[in-house]
Formats: structure tokens, sequence, C-alpha cells
């Protein structure tokens, strides 16, 4: 089946669920059914506007309680691990995610092999302590080597507790205050045994056709990117799973190479062929949303070319801190630097930039203006300012609009 640009990002936004606004008020069982959509939710910590994941729900579902992914993850329905990055997982997928516990010293930079080795009596007594004491954050323990902390200089326990992690001997219980509550992975999920542990290969399969079926649509290059899996391994699983009929090849307008679709998006498929599929949805996005943050894959799908910049130096941004694309009916069209103030009730636009060749006509504003408002409304900080923008004039009409 061959697709047009169009049909395709159609095809991907229906899939992640951006396509539309659903239809009733959100539930908590919304917000779990979400994730297993995407399959994987990214954790960040960044909080100008909320935390990503809170606002990655939001993009989807509207407004809803964000409350509910804390109390799913305390109620064992999801679990936190390594996926494309630190992220909340539907529980069900634990069994896809053993073998990178089990074989930790392979997760680079995300387990320090030779801590561990040096630290062999101080990991055992933490877990001691976690066994008899019960769950702790690193902030129940107090720093003792005189440093005043960062990003990466985390006190020892710390260091233990992120070690017993990544090597699947702690769980994150629950979350407070956003800070993770580490206990015993047989106290989190008393029912595993790794006996029930499937083959690599059938992990390596079985994440390929999740990949596929979140994006819709994907090239072999970006199913890699999506769960971290090995490129050449991936591209040789999903060559093969085409091959079996377990995966639909499908050919795009421009693209030199193959696609591929689940085939549980058959029906969604032949409704994008036909541009059938309405994209109505207008909204703003986390930088760390499953749609935009595979660089290159945005590019190609949507002619988007995002780089988040809160860690690059201030004199270099371009866009600023932490700039949120703005999707609107099935395009990118913008991206805004934003800063929630929620103690003076106030949802601050530093800066709105429209995409280059993207000229706002009056529909366009008024559904931008729409998404800000109800993005500052969900962030309880109902007024709302826009300072400036490219063009220069955007900001004054979207002022009106907005009031």
């Amino acid at each position: 089946m061959h697709l047009s640009l169009n049909g395709a990002r159609a095809l991907q936004l229906a899939a992640q669920g951006l396509d539309r606004r659903p239809p009733k008020k959100a539930t908590k069982r919304d917000v779990l059914d979400a994730i297993r959509r995407m399959e994987v939710l990214q954790i960040d910590t960044i909080h100008v506007v909320a935390r990503s994941p809170y606002l990655v729900l939001w993009s989807r579902l509207g407004a809803y309680e964000p409350r509910w992914l804390d109390e799913l993850l305390m109620e064992g329905k999801l679990f936190e691990y390594w996926s494309h990055e630190a992220s909340f997982l539907p529980i069900e997928d634990y069994r896809l995610y053993r073998h990178r516990m089990l074989d930790a010293e392979s997760m680079g930079w995300k387990y320090n092999a030779s801590f561990a080795r040096s630290h062999k009596l101080e990991l055992a007594a933490l877990l001691d302590f976690i066994r008899a004491r019960g769950a702790v954050r690193a902030a129940d323990f107090e720093r003792t080597d005189g440093q005043k902390g960062g990003w990466w200089e985390w006190k020892m326990e710390k260091r233990a507790l992120e070690t017993l992690f990544t090597a699947g001997e702690v769980m994150i219980a629950r979350r407070q205050n956003f800070q993770r509550v580490y206990d015993l992975r047989e106290r989190v999920l008393p029912e595993w045994d790794d006996r029930q542990l499937p083959t690599v290969e059938e992990v390596r399969r079985e994440l390929a056709l999740k990949a596929v079926r979140a994006l819709g649509l994907a090239t072999a290059r970006w199913v890699s990117d999506y769960f971290r899996t090995d490129k050449r391994e991936t591209q040789a699983v999903v060559t093969e799973l085409a091959r079996e009929g377990a995966l639909l090849e499908v050919s795009v307008e421009g693209w030199p190479e193959k696609a591929y679709v689940h085939p549980s998006h058959r029906r969604l498929l032949r409704r994008a062929a036909a541009e059938e599929i309405e994209t109505s949805l207008t909204t703003l996005l986390s930088p760390f949303d499953p749609l935009v943050w595979d660089r290159a894959r945005a590019r190609v799908m949507f002619g988007f070319d995002y780089r988040l910049e809160c860690y690059t130096p201030a004199p270099k941004r371009v866009y600023g801190y932490f700039t949120l694309p703005v999707l609107r009916r099935g395009a990118l069209v913008a991206r805004l630097d934003a800063k929630a103030h929620r103690q003076d009730g106030m949802f601050e636009v530093k800066a709105i930039y429209l995409e280059p060749g993207v000229r706002a006509d009056d529909a366009m504003t008024s559904d931008i203006a729409g998404a800000i408002q109800e993005c500052a409304a969900w962030h309880k900080t109902p007024e709302v300012i826009v300072r400036a923008s490219e063009p220069k004039g955007f900001a004054r009409r979207l002022m009106r609009v907005i009031g």
C-alpha cells in the first residue's frame, strides 16, 4: 500500500492518540491506557511547566488529575526502568526488561560497573538496611563527603541506590514529591520469578512489534530508537517480521526506504491511504514526547528540526530553555518557550516562533490561543501573557484572542 506524506502523518498521530481530543473527560483508566498505547512514558524532572510525563499525558487526554500517574505506579500497574530513557512502563512489560537488569554491565553509563565491584559490601549493607527498615529515598541519607551536590555529584547512597535499581535489585515503589522511593524487588513485585523470563530473541521481536504499533508507521531505523535496542539486530528483526507477515510493508511519498505498519492498524492504514483520518487536535507537546524525541524522525515526518536547548549555554540558545512544539491539525507549526508561575497564577509565554513558511490565519491563531489557554488552565495558572513572537505581530494577535 502507498501513502502520501499527509496520510503517513495522520496514521502516526492517530496511533499515538494525537489526532483528536477524547470525547469524554479523562479517567485514571485513560491514563493507563494512554501509556499502554505509547508503550513508554519518558521521565524528566525539569518543571518550568508540568514535568514531562504529566505533560505528555495532558497533550493526549486534556485536563486530568496528575496524581493518577503517581497512584498507578504505587498500585503496581506501572514500573520504572530504562527504556527509551528512564521511563514509566506498563507492569506487564517487566519481563521484556528483565534481561537488561540481569546484564546490567551492558547498560553503559546507566550502570557503573567499577563502582558496583568496589562497593560490594556497601551495596549489600544497603539492601540489608532496606530489608529491615523498609523503603527509602536518597534524601533519607545525610551527605557526609562535604560536597554540595549537583546533577552528577551524587552522594554514595544515591549512587548505590541507582546501581541497585539498574541491576533490578530494587524497584521504585512510589514517588514522594517526585523523589524516587526505593524498595526491594521481591516486595514491589513479589509474584515475579525469573523462570518466566522470555528468550532474548522473543524480547527483540516483541519490542520491535510494540515500537511499530506505538508509532503507527515506522522505518527500521526508527524502531531501534524507540526502546533503545541494538540498531543492527533490530534491523534484522524487522526484516524478518515483515517477511513472516507479522509487519505490513508500505511505501510513503518521497521516502526511499520502506516503512512498516503493525497488522492491528490495518483499518487505520486503509483510512490513511484514503486520506480519511481527520487530525483536528491542536496541543502543546513536551520535548520528550514520543512524537518528537527522535530528531531525525521529526524532520522526515513533519519537516520539524527540533533540539532541546536546556543543556545549551544561555547565550547560544536560539529558541529558549524548554521550548514546547505546537501540534496543529496534523502539522508541527510552531514552538514556544513557556513558564508556569504557579504561585502567581500566571502562564508566561516568553516567546512563540512560527515554523518557516507557516502563515497564521485567524483559524490557526484561534487554535493556538485555545491550546495555550487550555494548558494554562490545567496548570492552574489562568492568566496568560504572550510576550514576544516571530513574526513580531503574532504575539499581539494571540493576546487579542486570549483577551
